[in-house]
């Protein structure tokens, strides 16, 4: 039992329960959200206000139970039936099919695909952000399926025979073979033992069958990521080089695939949700794409997850700060309410900042991917790689800085925030390091003029509301002109650029103010990269309303 017990015994035998918060459940996080709303509206999300509000509600209540539940308890694998078969299935508690069965009948897999109307993309990445604040393992398969769902429209052969069913708003977590099912979802399989993130160095076989477009891989996956999904997308050589698969776990006959499950990974965080590595034995799957291209087949999947990663770690900041608001408004220490006072304050205004500065950068780019400008496809382009880098990384040590605000109840299971913090450094890692998001960048710098300018539009449109933002941007825009800065400067280079994104659209969003003071507290001198010594002042109590819940 994780929310409000009805009427607990507080007369205890040695002593009386006071001075502890009541139970954060049941509320609607969508609505108690002032930042994700105004961010929603800013990027053309308004009329899916509706579908966040009922989504809010779900999360705020429901969601936040099975979260507790399915990561108490984690899937199992199965690799054989009682007489000896292969079955290679994972099993799973009902709480993360019920979370997994929620998010596909809302959408949060489909809907920028199917809706077909400008702000599709916002609106389903803050029903996404919603999800991640309360259960983050089910947003693995959530997004992979949302994430191939165009490279399955953009190849209809062999793509188009399953991508119905990939949009379709229904979960159907039997073990059967998609023909027979009412819903799918899609996983993913790049990275090898030897190479990691280096793919190129990838020797899993493809060898083509007498069946046109039809091969067999064989070889291994060392991360195999949802393992039981419908379909994988999956990078192997053929004749061609390295090109891109659709592996089915069941075989045109009807027969489960050759897909060996060694075992599933035993992670640091995402615990509801299944990794795992894997052997192909002469696998049956189909080439998408074109041959030899496999890398260039994929990136947009790539992209798309990049994005999830920011919302992601965007949910699970807003998460942390609701947290540790909700304890300090609701403490009495040393006289005086922990919210009040003036040290406990700048901490939580700080990492309110923090929150609401990723989440609308997220929501940004959301609508940048919409492509419905050349512009917005040239920001999103340098965008990418450098919001990924920053706000993933923000992260875990903001956890822990909300973990710090309710002491040792921060520590503990009962808490949220032990489960927040395992998650939070997940992002960092999944579709790219920090370094690999750095390499990234210079990839887009040296090859992409026309982001560069786009990146400098965007960021004129803050121009001159901020002193510190103003000499930020001219020394930022002098060192892009002028020099290089190579790998070893790239991580100051990406993170100067995201800081200088998240200032320019707070700067111009529906609260001009948070825009200066974030500018006061990032830009305006260097401080110690600690929370809490911003020196926010004034604006450290209108932060905190803001970002409170209750």
């Amino acid at each position: 039992m994780h929310r409000n017990p009805y009427r607990p015994r507080r007369e205890l035998a040695t002593h009386t329960v006071t001075n502890q918060p009541p139970p954060l459940s049941d509320y609607n996080a969508f609505e108690t959200d002032t930042a994700l709303a105004a961010a929603l509206k800013r990027q053309g999300g308004d009329w899916g206000a509706e579908r966040a509000q009922a989504y809010g509600a779900i999360a705020g209540s429901e969601l936040l139970d099975l979260g507790f539940t399915a990561n108490e308890n984690p899937p199992t694998l199965h690799g054989f039936d009682r007489y000896g078969a292969r079955i290679d299935e994972v099993e799973f508690h009902p709480a993360y099919h019920r979370a997994m069965q929620l998010a596909k009948e809302h959408g949060l897999h489909s809907l920028t695909w199917s809706a077909e109307r400008p702000g599709a993309q916002v609106v389903r990445s803050a029903l996404y952000y919603l999800h991640n604040q309360f259960e983050a393992g089910t947003a693995c398969p959530i997004t992979m399926t949302h994430a191939a769902a165009p490279v399955f429209a953009r190849f209809p052969e062999p793509g188009r025979r399953w991508l119905d069913n990939i949009l379709a708003e229904a979960y159907d977590p039997r073990v059967l073979p998609p023909a027979d099912k009412t819903g799918l979802t899609v996983g993913m399989g790049m990275t090898e033992k030897q190479g990691g993130s280096d793919v190129r160095s990838n020797t899993t076989l493809a060898t083509p069958t007498d069946r046109a477009g039809v091969f067999t891989l064989r070889g291994h996956k060392w991360f195999f990521s949802a393992p039981m999904c419908d379909l994988f997308l999956i990078l192997a050589r053929d004749g061609d080089g390295l090109s891109c698969f659709v592996l089915p776990r069941w075989t045109e006959a009807g027969e489960r695939n050759a897909i060996d499950i060694l075992r599933l990974k035993n992670k640091l965080g995402d615990r509801s949700n299944a990794s795992s590595e894997v052997e192909f034995r002469d696998a049956e799957a189909y080439r998408i794409g074109e041959p030899g291209r496999g890398v260039a087949t994929i990136i947009e999947m790539v992209s798309q997850t990049r994005l999830d990663c920011m919302l992601g770690s965007a949910g699970l900041m807003r998460q942390a700060v609701v947290q540790a608001i909700h304890h300090a408004r609701h403490r009495q220490a040393f006289g005086q309410r922990l919210a009040d006072a003036p040290l406990m304050q700048e901490v939580l205004a700080d990492l309110a900042l923090e929150s609401e500065a990723a989440i609308a950068y997220a929501m940004r780019l959301a609508r940048a991917f919409e492509g419905a400008t050349e512009h917005d496809t040239h920001l999103a382009r340098i965008a990418t790689p450098v919001g990924k880098y920053l706000i993933c990384k923000a992260a875990p040590g903001m956890v822990n800085e909300a973990q710090e605000c309710l002491g040792g109840g921060g520590y503990v299971e009962e808490s949220m925030l032990p489960r927040l913090y395992r998650q939070a450094p997940l992002n960092s890692i999944w579709e790219g390091s920090g370094n690999v998001q750095c390499l990234d960048l210079l990839r887009a710098l040296a090859k992409s003029p026309d982001s560069i300018a786009a990146l400098k539009t965007e960021l004129d449109t803050a121009a001159g509301r901020h002193p510190a933002f103003d000499a930020h941007c001219e020394a930022l825009h002098t060192r892009l002109a002028e020099s290089d800065p190579g790998p070893a400067g790239a991580r100051i280079m990406a993170g100067d650029i995201a800081r200088a994104l998240q200032a320019a659209i707070l700067l111009t969003g529906d609260a001009p103010w948070v825009g200066e003071a974030f500018c006061a507290a990032r830009l305006a001198r260097r401080r110690p990269d600690v929370y809490g010594t911003a020196g926010l002042g004034e604006a450290a109590a209108p932060l905190i309303e803001r970002a409170a819940v209750i």
